[in-house]
């Protein structure tokens, strides 16, 4: 004969699972097969916004007619897809996730995680159903609001599944980065696809990131759409916002970084070659100290000086200027200036000559540094010859009577030259004329000077204006004074 064990005797009722079921932070509102509630916990009154079970409805049906529900995604349920529905048929129902709000409101109050639960005494048919609910509201808003701020971070990034590396999400700015399209990527391993390239330790890394670690900042060549690769700075962050353990990882585009540095080393190289070839002095000082830090072949012919012996020394100390003081002063007004133009100095070489300079000036940088680039151009010769070529005139000036009357004309169209200006020819007499006119004479006094009509005196006056170009006395006595004419020269 069978026999009972004493705790078939006191097997669970309903007063018993009600005990229970006032102990759970879940809510649960159980139902019989056909439909009736039979009860609801304090947890499942409050995640429906009711303090009594009658709030929630008798029956199913008055359930699903009390209270709204959508998907996840906010799409109207149809009622017999509601959970309560499903478990009535018998369905089961693996954490589906529900908005709910009360029956006319087009909003979600809440958001509730469903799972069933189906009980029975004797192991046949069901006796009891229940429904247990989470409330998830807060995890699903914080979900939203992380996508919301995911997809509007202007800077690239993608989230990764911690247990396989696989992506699950990327953002408009990691497609726009690297020109894959959202399907390319969704699914698939981040080192399958092999993303990450240029990395010091791959396995290092992978594993830091299977074990859900800080994934520090880290410089990586990035696969893009095709097939080339960008270098990128990258890092990770654990995240729990996505319902299982993942990382985000962010991006910073170093390309633009990159490339600008190639092309700014590119451009150091071209601008060392003209330097160093550069038929003009030059040389470069740090703003800071004004020691030099660069000099080209012309500079060390200029001053005799190797570029050994000149590096990282200072060119006043070494006494490449005559006048210090004008060296310092002029490296306050380049360092408030910005440059300098075509200022005199005067360099001492190593063997002591001394050179005449016109000396300018510009500030730039040079690998980061504020320098000065100084170029000396030698006028020494220059100005010699120019000496020369004066003291040759001024003695040649002491006694011009030797020299022509076209030499002295010349010499003046050389100090007021006239552009396209034909050489005048005043005939003898007209240039007799225009020596009286240099000597204040008037043409009463020219004729009778030169024993001549004074209508003749004014029509040869008339031909020398037209042919000097002036048209009053004053500009002719100028014109002949210029050109030796005269006995009263200044």
């Amino acid at each position: 004969m069978p026999q009972t064990s004493p705790a078939a005797e006191t097997r669970p009722n309903l007063r018993h699972l009600e005990q229970l079921m006032a102990q759970l932070l879940d809510g649960v509102i159980l139902l019989d097969p056909t439909g009736v509630i039979l009860s609801a916990n304090a947890a499942a009154l409050a995640m429906h916004g009711v303090d009594r079970i009658e709030a929630l409805g008798a029956t199913a049906e008055d359930y699903a007619a009390r209270f709204t529900l959508w998907t996840a995604g906010h799409k109207a349920l149809r009622r017999r897809d509601y959970p309560i529905f499903r478990l009535l048929a018998g369905e089961d129902i693996p954490d589906m996730i529900v908005e709910v709000a009360p029956a006319g409101e087009d909003e979600a109050r809440w958001v509730h995680q469903v799972r069933d639960v189906v009980m029975d005494v004797d192991g046949g048919d069901a006796d009891y159903l229940a429904i247990v609910l989470s409330d998830v509201s807060a995890r699903v808003d914080a979900e939203v609001r992380f996508e919301a701020m995911f997809r509007a971070n202007p800077a690239p990034a993608i989230i990764v599944r911690q247990r396989d590396l696989r992506l699950v999400a990327a953002n408009p700015g990691f497609v726009a980065l690297t020109g894959f399209r959202p399907d390319d990527l969704l699914g698939r391993s981040l080192f399958g696809l092999d993303l990450l390239g240029g990395l010091a330790d791959r396995s290092a890394m992978q594993r830091q990131m299977e074990d859900g670690a800080v994934v520090p900042q880290t410089e990586a060549d990035l696969l893009v759409a095709d097939g080339s690769r960008r270098r990128v700075l990258f890092a990770g962050q654990p995240i729990d916002v996505t319902g299982e353990d993942a990382l985000l990882l962010t991006f910073a585009d170093l390309q633009p970084r990159q490339d600008a540095e190639r092309s700014l080393a590119a451009s150091e190289v071209h601008l060392r070659a003209v330097f160093d070839m550069a038929p003009v002095a030059m040389a470069i000082t740090r703003m800071a100290d004004q020691r030099m830090t660069s000099v080209n072949a012309a500079f060390c012919a200029l001053t005799d000086y190797d570029a050994g012996s000149l590096i990282d020394r200072e060119a006043s100390a070494i006494g490449l200027w005559d006048a210090p003081e004008l060296h310092r002063q002029w490296a306050a007004d380049l360092a408030r200036e910005g440059g300098l133009r075509n200022r005199d100095a005067r360099i001492v070489s190593r063997s002591g000559a001394v050179v005449d300079c016109l000396v300018s000036a510009e500030t730039i940088r040079v690998q980061g540094d504020a320098c000065g680039l100084w170029v000396f151009q030698d006028v020494t010769e220059r100005r010699r010859g120019d000496a020369e070529l004066g003291s040759a005139i001024e003695e040649a000036l002491k006694d011009a009577s030797w020299l022509s009357r076209s030499i002295l004309d010349r010499l003046a169209t050389l100090r007021s030259p006239a552009p396209h200006a034909a050489p005048v020819e005043l005939s003898p007499r007209e240039r007799e004329i225009l020596e009286l006119i240099c000597d204040d004479l008037d043409d009463a006094a020219i004729a009778a000077r030169l024993t001549i009509s004074r209508n003749t005196v004014r029509n040869h006056v008339a031909s020398i204006y037209a042919k000097t170009g002036t048209n009053r006395r004053s500009g002719a006595v100028i014109w002949g004074r210029e050109r030796g004419m005269g006995s009263k020269l200044d």
